[in-house]
């Protein structure tokens, strides 16, 4: 008798095994939902609904985008950190992933324990642009200014801890200087008094520059990447400019809920890397500024907390809190 049960519940297990096997091989059959932690209409919407509709086609259902903005990013992050780890509720993280921790005292969630990395989309440069009126024409103009009249120039940002911020702390830090720090609640505020004169610099993104800079309203110095942008071939680095070194970028990467199967991970950074291929995201390299990756998870996670590390030295020595 013993050894019946014995082997009824072992056969009970084996077909348990058996079970969620086939369901994770069955994976996806329903629809894949992608929170954005921003509000529609910006480039990490952008982004994620081009990157919704091209794993729609690989996985063979329905990718759909969710807007969670609020608290820097914190919210729509929050919502799946908490979500059920089976795959269907995805995370498009941005640069504020890795900054958010140094920018405020305490966080409902862990990155690293709360969230698994699924693949580094693409990485994103910035350009330094000032007014055409202005009398400055270089980077090495913009350093020379800046110490001529200490605290009289001012850059504008879209808020503490974003990546037009944090890409002018790091510049002052690197040049030495000064530059006074104006917030705006976006970038169209911060641009329109660019151009009028109210402030004298941005480290603002391709998307919301290149077409003023195209028509004449705004010059660029420089692009803020390690290497020149194939988009913008006769713009300098920053470091060639006269910041040796400087290198300040943005990204967009796929996370999903920590203990999500390997093997359903390994199928989304699979169905993403056919995704960055697509024509859609090819014309986004170019719209957007974006360097198209598709990196391995591990590959990801190394790159995510050198991140992590560069940016919390810069927020540190520049004494910057969110809260």
């Amino acid at each position: 008798m013993i050894f019946k049960l014995t082997r009824f519940f072992f056969a009970l297990a084996a077909c348990a095994l058996l079970a969620n096997g086939a369901a994770r091989a069955a994976y996806p059959d329903r629809i894949v939902k992608i929170v954005v932690p921003f509000a529609p209409g910006g480039g990490t919407d952008v982004v994620a609904r081009s990157l919704a509709q091209e794993l729609a086609k690989d996985l063979g259902v329905s990718v759909i985008i969710e807007n969670k903005p609020g608290a820097g990013t914190i919210i729509g992050t929050q919502a799946v950190a908490t979500a059920e780890p089976d795959g269907y509720t995805l995370l498009m993280g941005t640069f504020a992933n890795a900054v958010n921790p140094s920018l405020y005292a305490k966080l409902s969630y862990d990155q690293h324990r709360d969230l698994a990395p699924v693949a580094l989309i693409a990485r994103s440069f910035s350009i330094v642009v000032v007014n055409t009126k202005s009398s400055i024409n270089s980077v090495k103009d913009l350093i020379a200014a800046a110490k001529a009249e200490p605290d009289k120039l001012s850059y504008g940002t879209y808020g503490t801890g974003t990546s037009a911020h944090l890409s002018g702390e790091l510049f002052k830090h690197m040049a030495g200087v000064n530059l006074t720090t104006v917030p705006y609640k976006g970038s169209a505020p911060a641009i329109t008094d660019l151009i009028g004169g109210q402030i004298q610099v941005m480290f603002t993104t391709v998307a919301s520059a290149a077409s003023l800079i195209e028509g004449g309203q705004l010059r660029a110095l420089a692009v803020t990447s390690a290497e020149r942008s194939p988009a913008f071939p006769n713009l300098p680095t920053v470091a060639e400019a006269g910041v040796p070194g400087y290198d300040a970028e943005a990204w967009y990467g796929l996370f999903a809920p920590a203990k999500t199967p390997p093997e359903i991970i390994d199928r989304l950074n699979k169905a993403a890397a056919v995704a960055v291929k697509a024509d859609s995201f090819k014309k986004l390299s170019v719209n957007e500024g974006l360097m198209l990756v598709a990196s391995p998870p591990a590959e990801f996670d190394r790159y995510f907390r050198e991140e992590e590390d560069r940016w919390r030295k810069v927020i540190q020595d520049a004494g910057i809190k969110a809260d």
